[in-house]
Formats: structure tokens, sequence, C-alpha cells
């Protein structure tokens, strides 16, 4: 019998259900196995809230995502699910889970008890990247599977490595949450750059870091930050 699949939110405390990503549309089978990225602004899903709503930027996203999960699923496969399949047509790939994603697990909470080897495995996979010439500021918690004790990650729609030129952070606001864009904007001036101001990769990975410090430990966040020194 084929899974069938359903939306898939994230329980907030004091928000109740809410979209799990800004760019794709989050699917999960009914056992809980199956989890389904699908590059498709469904209005349902997105509840009419989707900033991501030009075709060639969902592309991009989309070839982004491609791109950087078959590259860590070749070098790397241990840190990333399992692909089941890619449908190119459809642009759904269907990657293997066991259960929630590590935030909604711990009641999306930045407390991770659930699984006490998680900083150390997520540093194992950003020290991935940065080997693989990564640049990846999709960090939520959210972004993140626990499969047969392993942490794996996912989200890399918002990655680039050092073929790409540099960024400015108002080119991708659409994709950042507004609570994310408060906590962003003091860290970047104090960097010294405006939201238009096209920031280095380097610089774009620090600032990514930084404005996950309420998600993470002071502690965590230094040690990540001195991979990419």
């Amino acid at each position: 019998m084929q899974p069938q699949y359903e939306y898939y939110y994230n329980n907030v405390p004091g928000k109740g259900l809410c979209r799990n990503n800004l760019i794709y549309t989050s699917l999960i089978s009914n056992d809980k196995k199956t989890f389904v990225q699908w590059y498709y602004n469904d209005t349902t899903y997105h509840k009419n809230q989707n900033e991501v709503v030009d075709p060639g930027l969902m592309t991009e996203k989309w070839e982004r995502e491609v791109k950087y999960l078959t590259i860590m699923n070749k070098s790397f496969p241990q840190h990333v699910p399992a692909i089941l399949d890619i449908d190119y047509k459809s642009r759904k790939i269907y990657l293997e889970i066991d259960g929630v994603d590590l935030w909604e697990e711990n009641g999306c909470t930045d407390n991770y008890d659930s699984f006490p080897e998680w900083k150390d495995q997520m540093l194992d996979i950003m020290a991935a990247h940065r080997t693989k010439g990564i640049y990846k500021c999709s960090l939520h918690p959210s972004s993140y599977f626990v499969v047969a004790g392993k942490l794996k990650s996912i989200n890399y729609f918002f990655c680039y490595d050092d073929n790409d030129p540099g960024i400015s952070i108002e080119s991708v606001l659409s994709h950042i949450s507004p609570d994310r864009r408060k906590k962003l904007v003091p860290v970047l001036e104090s960097m010294g750059y405006k939201l238009s101001d096209v920031m280095p990769l380097d610089k774009l990975q620090d600032l990514a870091f930084e404005s996950f410090r309420s998600n993470f430990p002071d502690s965590f966040i230094d040690v990540a930050k001195e991979i990419y020194v």
C-alpha cells in the first residue's frame, strides 16, 4: 500500500500550527517514515503568507536543494537522510525519516534533551559542509531529523559555495522569517553592513551563526563559527 501524505507543520507553543518551511510545501507520510520537500507554493499550506512567489526564485531554490543535498548524499551520506526519490517533474524530494524533526520532537523549544548527542553531531555536519566548500544559512533546529540515532541535515535551498558571488540580505529576505529578521538586522549592522550591501560568503555564514544564538547555546555557536575561520 502506498503511503498517504499530509501537510507537515510545527506545533509552536503560543502560536499553534506553523509552517515548517517558508519556501517549499512540507509533507509527511502518515507513518512518519517519509518527508517530502515539494517545491511548490501551495497557498493552502502557506496560508497565503509565502513571499517566494516568483517562479524563477522557486526554481533557483529547487536547484540549490537538489545540488547540495546530492553533494552531501554522495560525500557524506551519514549526515543527510537517505534520498528515496527525486521527482524532477513535480519538484518533490522524498527523504527517509523516522518521526518528526528535532525541534518538533522537543516541543518546538530550544532544549534538545531528546537527543543529547545533537551538539557533536551537528558540528560534524557543519565541518562536512566546510570540507565541501558549502555555506549553509538554513540552521534552524527544524532543519534536522534524527534517524537511527544519527542527526540528519535538510534544507539545502539556502546554500552557496565558493563559486557563488556574495549576496545581499535584501535579496533573500523572502525566505527569512519576520522573527529571524528582527534578530538578524542588529547583528548585520554591528558587522558594518546594510541590508542592501553584498556580503562575502564567509561573512554571510558568520551572520547566519550569530542570528541563531537564540536557538542554540552561545558556547555551541562559538565552536561552530571556528569551523569557518
